[in-house]
Parts: C-alpha cells; sequence; structure tokens
C-alpha cells in the first residue's frame, strides 16, 4: 500500500511518502523552488500544493501519482467549516477585508476553506508544466483515496506512529489547526485513543508568535531567535504574562489578550535590541516552560505512561524540551525532528497506512469500542477541555518502523557532483578518506560546506547540509554569524558521537543518551566549556546533536577524526544557507552558497573544493 502525505493549508509545504508502514522520502517544498517555508500561511496561498516535493517523493520510490493508493492532506476542512456555511456554496465580497463574512473569523476565511477543499482537484490539475508527467492519469477523485485528516491528529501521528516507543503519552502543541491549538493522546498495543484538547483562541504557539512578531521578527519563521534571546534576558514580567496565561488542573488553558505593548514597546524590524527586549523574550519563555510542565504533568496522571512523544511547532522549543525532559514526570522525551507543520504530511501519510492497514472501518471501529475500556487510564481524570471530535479510539497497523534519523531527502551521488563540476570548470580535488581531509581543513580553522548523502527533513541541519567549524576558539561564533548575514546573539550547535557526549554535556543519561535531531539543550561540562567556547551559549547551555555510525558513518567519521587531531571531537554545526534562503538541496544549491559566501572549503562527497 502507497500513501502519499501533503502539508499545504498554512507555511512548511511538504511531502511524505510511506510504503506498508515504512517512510520512503519526505521533503518540503521550499528545498526545490528556494522559497524559504514554501509560503507564508495566508489565506490566499492554501491553494498551492507542494509539487515539487510530491515530484520528488514519488521518483525516490519510481511511483506516478496514479500508482499511489491513498493521499492524505493533514487538515480538514469540514470541521473548519463547521458551524459556519449553509449549504456548498461560499460568498466572497470583491473587497472581503471591506466587507467581512457573517460567521467567519477572518474575511478571507471563505475563500481558504474552498481553496482547501479543491486540494484533490489542485493535485489533480494543477502541477507545473514540467512535472507534469509524474501526475498524469488522474482525476480529483482518483484512481487513489483522497482522505482529509485532522490537523493536531496528524501532528499527533507524526510523533507516536515515527517514535521508539510501543506505547506513550502524546502531546502537541502548536499555534493552531482547523480549530485546536494544542491536543493530547494515548498510544498503547496498537490502539490510540484521543485525551483532548484545547481550542482558539486559546494557544500558546500563537502567543509566542504574537512576542515574536512585536519583537520585531517574522512570525511563523523567527520564533527561535526569541528562544535564543531569552537567555540574554531576566524574566522580570513573567508574573504579568502568566497573570494573563492560566493552567487548569485537567489539561486545560486560557490566555487572555494581552497588551504587549503596556510592557515593551513594540520593536521595528532591524532596530537595536536593547534590554526591555530580552527581559521580554525571557519572560515569555519563562511562561512556555512553567504551563508545558502543568500540562505535561496533567497528561502523565492522565495517561498513566512513562514515556512522552511530541509534535506541533512549539514543540521545535529546545530549551522547553530540555525542562520537559529534566523534569522527571517522564522517563524518556522524544520530539519529531520535522515538528513543525512539515512533519503533518508525515503524520498524514502515517495515520492513514497505519489506520487502513488495520482493515475496514466498521471492524476497526468495532474492535476500538471493545478495546476502550481496557485502554483506559487507571485512573479516573477528566478529559482535557473537551473530547477530540474524532474521540472513539482507533485501532491502527503497527509497524517495526521508527524514525531512527532525519535523512529522507534528496541525495546526490560523486558521479552527478563530478559531472557539475566539470561543467562549471572549477577546480576540485578527489580524495579517498573525505573525513580525514574535512577534519584537517578544520582543524586550520576553515570553516567548511558540508554536502553528503540524503538531505535531511525538518529545519534542522543535522551534517547532510551543514556548515561545520572548529569549536575551540570563541570568535568562531561571531565568524559564522557574519558569514550567514545573521544577529550577533545567535548561537550554533553542537555535534558530538554519541558515545562522546557525557564527556562534554551533561545530563548525558537523559533520553536513553541520545540527542539526534538537536530539539534538546545541555549543560556544557565546566570544566570542558574553555575548550569549546564557541559551542557555548551564554548560559553555558548548548543544542545538542548527538551522531551515530549507523545513521551517519561519514559525519560521525569526520568527528572522530577532528577529535584525533585535536583532543576534541566536537564540532559547531549550523545550516548551510544564509539569511532568507533555504537550506541547499542540489549540488548547484551548494555551488551558489560557497561562491557567494566567505565560506573556506566546500566538502561534496568525495570531492573538496577550496577558495584562494
Amino acid at each position: 500500500m502507497i500513501t502519499l502525505g501533503i502539508n499545504a493549508a498554512f507555511h512548511d509545504s511538504s511531502a511524505a511518502l510511506v510504503r506498508d508502514g515504512q517512510l520512503i522520502a519526505a521533503a518540503e517544498e521550499e528545498r526545490f523552488t528556494r522559497i524559504k517555508h514554501g509560503k507564508r500561511p495566508l489565506p490566499f496561498t492554501a491553494w498551492e500544493l507542494p509539487y515539487h516535493a510530491i515530484d520528488y517523493c514519488l521518483a525516490e520510490a519510481g511511483l506516478t501519482l496514479a500508482q499511489v493508493d491513498h493521499v492524505a492532506y493533514s487538515y480538514d476542512p469540514q470541521r473548519f467549516i463547521r458551524g459556519r456555511l449553509e449549504g456548498d456554496s461560499i460568498t466572497l465580497p470583491l473587497q472581503p477585508s471591506a466587507q467581512p463574512a457573517p460567521g467567519w473569523d477572518n474575511p478571507w476565511d471563505p475563500l481558504f476553506a474552498a481553496y482547501v477543499s479543491n486540494a484533490p482537484r489542485q493535485l489533480a490539475d494543477g502541477a507545473p508544466h514540467h512535472l507534469k508527467k509524474r501526475f498524469k492519469g488522474c482525476r480529483w477523485d482518483g484512481p487513489f483515496q483522497w482522505h482529509f485528516i485532522d490537523h493536531h491528529l496528524c501532528h499527533q501521528a507524526s510523533a507516536f506512529l515515527a517514535a521508539p516507543f510501543e506505547r506513550c503519552a502524546v502531546m502537541t502543541l502548536d499555534g493552531r489547526g482547523e480549530d485546536a491549538t494544542t491536543a493530547y493522546g494515548l498510544w498503547a498495543d496498537g490502539l490510540y485513543r484521543p485525551l483532548g484538547e484545547v481550542d482558539m483562541p486559546h494557544s500558546l504557539g500563537l502567543l509566542y508568535e504574537r512576542v515574536t512578531s512585536h519583537l520585531g521578527f517574522l512570525h511563523s519563521s523567527d520564533e527561535y531567535k526569541v528562544m535564543a534571546l531569552a537567555a540574554l534576558g531576566k524574566p522580570r514580567f513573567a508574573q504579568a504574562l502568566q497573570l494573563q496565561v492560566r493552567v487548569f488542573p485537567d489539561g486545560r488553558y486560557e490566555i487572555e489578550r494581552i497588551d504587549l505593548g503596556a510592557l515593551v514597546p513594540p520593536r521595528e524590524r532591524g532596530a537595536a535590541l536593547e534590554q526591555p527586549h530580552l527581559d521580554l523574550a525571557a519572560s515569555l519563555q519563562q511562561v512556555l516552560e512553567r504551563s508545558a510542565l502543568q500540562l505535561a504533568g496533567w497528561l502523565r496522571e492522565a495517561s498513566g505512561e512513562p514515556l512522552l512523544a511530541m509534535a506541533g511547532g512549539v514543540a521545535l522549543n529546545c530549551v522547553m524540551n530540555a525542562r520537559l525532559r529534566d523534569a522527571g514526570l517522564f522517563d524518556q522525551v522524544w520530539v519529531q525532528p520535522a515538528a513543525g507543520d512539515a512533519g503533518t504530511a508525515l503524520g498524514a501519510a502515517l495515520w492513514v497506512d497505519a489506520r487502513e492497514g488495520a482493515g475496514a472501518a466498521a471492524v476497526v471501529n468495532a474492535v476500538a469500542a471493545a478495546a476502550q475500556d481496557a485502554a483506559a487510564p487507571a485512573r479516573d481524570v477528566a478529559l482535557a477541555s473537551r473530547a477530540a471530535p474524532n474521540a472513539v479510539p482507533t485501532v491502527l497497523r503497527r509497524s517495526d518502523w521508527a524514525m531512527e534519523h532525519a535523512y529522507w531527502g534528496p541525495g546526490y551521488g560523486d558521479d552527478e557532483i563530478a559531472q557539475l563540476l566539470k561543467w562549471a570548470k572549477l577546480t576540485y580535488r578527489r580524495v579517498d578518506d573525505v573525513a580525514a581531509e574535512a577534519a584537517q581543513l578544520l582543524a586550520q580553522d576553515l570553516v567548511i560546506g558540508w554536502f553528503q548523502g540524503r538531505m535531511e527533513f525538518g529545519p534542522r541541519a543535522l551534517g547532510a547540509r551543514s556548515i561545520l567549524a572548529s569549536p575551540l576558539h570563541a570568535q568562531m561564533q561571531a565568524r559564522i554569524n557574519e558569514l550567514k548575514d545573521r544577529e550577533d546573539f545567535r548561537p550554533v550547535a553542537p555535534a558530538v558521537p554519541e558515545e562522546d557526549l557525557g564527556d562534554w554535556f551533561t545530563p548525558a543519561q537523559a533520553n536513553g543518551g541520545q540527542a539526534r535531531f538537536m530539539l534538546f539543550i545541555y549543560d556544557v561540562i565546566k570544566r570542558q566549556a574553555p575548550r569549546i567556547p564557541a559551542a557555548c551559549h551564554a548560559d553555558l547551555t548548548a543544542r545538542v546533536q548527538t551522531v551515530t555510525a549507523e545513521a551517519s558513518p561519514r559525519y560521525h567519521a569526520l568527528l572522530k577524526a577532528f577529535g584525533a587531531l585535536t583532543g576534541v571531537p566536537v564540532l559547531i554545526n549550523t545550516s548551510f544557507n544564509v539569511r532568507g534562503e533555504p537550506v541547499v538541496c542540489t549540488p548547484k544549491d551548494a555551488l551558489d552558497a560557497f561562491f557567494s559566501t566567505p565560506l573556506d572549503a566546500l566538502v561534496m562527497g568525495n570531492f573538496i573544493l577550496r577558495k584562494g
């Protein structure tokens, strides 16, 4: 059974392809179109599907769209429309913002709903001319079967169906879906049971977005910058914020309208960052962490499960994740590496694959009803807010697949790379031991572009499309930020062989000694901090990636080789791009970035290019 997952309603458009429970490919549209986030999350962009990402996923499997059995779209327009529309027609004035439609929160909502509802027709007929061959032979009604899947359910499925857990509690924190902003669930013994949700307008994700905009950054894009700023400030506004964010003991929370301007005047984009801005970021981060801890505490009791799987855009906040990891509420916390909306394409595909693979719907519901009592938590705990619309437990086919790495995007072999280098008439060297050669360059304080294997799915560069440098000298952080044309306060992340984690960072035993997706912060061991100053944030923490020889053999070999030369098996890693650009995808993208930045060397496959 072949299932194609699509995310397109908001931003970070993406596609994923699953065959019988196994992920084949997953990628974001931005990597192909070179438009960051694929598009902005606006109602009148909802028609745009990730045609290039779909084309790539199908090509990776050697398929055309007509050979796909199921297409799963990670948004349910009927849930969004519910109660707002009579009949099956929308009314949209020529100038919607001048004549808001009754019953719709946004005057453009009717257009948004129509665009999403017509996604099957867009898929069949809207592909760009140069991609149409792979989309031939399809109509809006098939031959595949189309599924609109609840947005937060897709977030949840991307977590618990990809995590290395047979059973776990599930929590997703996001900006918004159709109307949910937060959702809870329980995955146990092949049965998924929703435990409830929190709906609009109460959203921790949208609160973070509001503060991001207030501080002069781009919402739905720059929230990670606010997280980095928080380490530089003091949470002196936290009490004022917390008074407006009320968390209840049953998993619910409410957020009142907050006058941010009464706390700190809004900052214009590009203006100087002053202490009140840093303090507002620190206050927001503290309120988020406290709130998430309370919600997770309720979920631990409600589910009875010692393991937690997370997704949703807020789950990309690695400082919050570390607080949850270290709180002792759960034995392990696993976060989907594509926790934002891009990951819902994977969640949609995994959910439909597992549900359809479990059997006919009637059988599923009958078995689920019989299993409901057995799967219920031992304690009688009220559901959060209200039960989700699809509150009946669902039986899912269990798979032995788990997301051990994030390398699910396009890859390029040495033959393809060599052909491009020769065509471009560039000077290069082909080497036998690329890890050893690259380690020598890094030990000389050169900054390199590192382009190897299949690219990462999700926002983090994890050693496939990375810029790498030595952590030995403090000035390297400023050098990297200047190279990438990004803000001075931005930290860079260290990568370390998984077996060496405990020598440099703590708590090394948390989460089974793994941090493979750079989604948790660690404290730098004090005696080691002077040896890796470029890897340390202002508060002596670091967003660590652990690297294994199984998942990324060449990257792991590079770390080991650098350690053999310097005594420090740690490199600083940031994404291979510059500000405003997506991470590089193709060898040509890598060359463009190499020759338009102060990078010293480029290592692609077994080839090394130097400047000067």
